[in-house]
């Protein structure tokens, strides 16, 4: 562990992901990550949940517990293999419905996304399994973190799926920067800083008159928002 020059707390961490390591992650600190991160989101997800089809990789968690939820910028090379020009995580939260059985089945301890999970689910399904939520860092830094996939070791479903939605296995190196949302007690920094919004917003609501035109998702009612 050292520091980044922010001063945040820095953590390099060799995959598999051991239980010792994970348990010294605090919501906040940056971390890098050496070994195989493969992708799977909705397609995977219906097609092994859903459909009942086995994982394409014998013993996963031997070879990697962090799932990282994603779109790669993939092109095939002139040896047969592919060319990773960035990686663009996607919102986690619309896969909330799959996590528990999938960390169940897959033995994955480490999440990789954007913009969080459902609060519950941090206390009920990933923390119960050992299992953490790191979120990339702002927008636009697909390329930065393509910078650390450093070959792609197998896909699976590429032709059926598509890019986005393939299961894809990188070998990474010093891939990040992430930061930990959640940790192993089921606390995560995006629902905290979420509470301390939520306790001020909705003084933005006060004195405002009522919508004019009642278009769809124009309501003064936080509880009927389109978000």
């Amino acid at each position: 562990m050292g520091r980044s020059a922010s001063g945040l707390k820095q953590h390099r961490l060799s995959l598999p992901a051991r239980h010792e390591d994970i348990e010294k992650l605090e919501p906040g600190s940056i971390v890098f990550l050496d070994g195989i991160v493969y992708t799977a989101r909705e397609g995977v997800y219906q097609k092994i949940l859903g459909d009942g089809e086995k994982l394409p990789v014998d013993d996963l968690a031997s070879l990697s517990n962090v799932n990282f939820h994603c779109s790669p910028a993939a092109a095939p090379d002139d040896r047969g293999g592919y060319n990773i020009g960035g990686v663009t995580a996607t919102a986690s939260f619309r896969f909330s419905k799959w996590m528990a059985e999938w960390l169940d089945l897959t033995g994955t301890k480490i999440v990789i996304g954007k913009g969080g999970m459902p609060r519950e689910d941090y206390e009920k399904v990933l923390a119960p399994r050992g299992a953490i939520y790191l979120t990339t860092v702002g927008y636009g830094t697909g390329a930065l973190l393509g910078r650390g996939v450093k070959a792609v070791e197998a896909v699976h479903w590429l032709d059926e799926l598509g890019i986005a939605q393939a299961m894809w296995m990188f070998r990474v190196e010093n891939f990040g920067p992430f930061i930990v949302d959640s940790d192993l007690t089921g606390a995560s920094l995006f629902a905290t800083h979420g509470d301390v919004v939520n306790q001020k917003i909705a003084a933005l609501y006060e004195g405002l008159s009522p919508p004019a035109l009642h278009r769809y998702g124009e309501t003064d009612d936080r509880k009927r928002e389109v978000m």
